[in-house]
């Protein structure tokens, strides 16, 4: 029985939970107060607004948007003009525009080990899996456009 993957979006939504919890239970130095907090509402909904409007480019050209199925094409335009990487990008955005809306130290611990998740469970792996799929063809997108700005 093949094991089940936990996609991005899980661990997204488990480091918005971890944030919330380290805030309310370990909340270190408060860093910011009402009303400076309220500036990350902006980055959350910028995040999931890149990462939904990225979603829908790869809907638009019928390729899968789970991680290591076989895609269709390599998608390069919209915002993957600008990022390998932007329904992660999107991610990091919104939990950083949470972290500043909680406006305390703890919340931020999240940020390494949810980027240290991504990076090593998901967007090394991608990145082998589309040169092994698309050859100098992904090889010549990687070179024209940044993993993630």
């Amino acid at each position: 029985m093949k094991p089940r993957t936990i996609y991005p979006p899980i661990y997204f939504f488990a480091a918005c939970a971890a944030m919330a919890a380290l805030h309310w239970w370990f909340p270190g130095v408060r860093l910011l107060s009402p009303p400076a907090t309220y500036a990350g509402a902006a980055p959350v909904v910028a995040g999931v607004v890149l990462a939904f409007v990225a979603k829908k480019h790869f809907d638009g050209v019928g390729t899968t948007v789970k991680p290591f199925e076989r895609s269709s094409v390599v998608v390069a335009h919209g915002p993957f003009r600008y990022s390998r990487n932007p329904m992660y990008l999107g991610m990091f955005l919104a939990l950083f525009g949470l972290s500043v809306l909680l406006g305390t130290l703890g919340p931020l611990v999240v940020f390494p080990l949810f980027y240290w998740i991504i990076f090593s469970r998901f967007v090394r792996r991608e990145e082998r899996h589309m040169e092994e799929q698309f050859g100098d063809a992904y090889r010549d997108y990687k070179r024209r456009v940044r993993r993630w700005l």
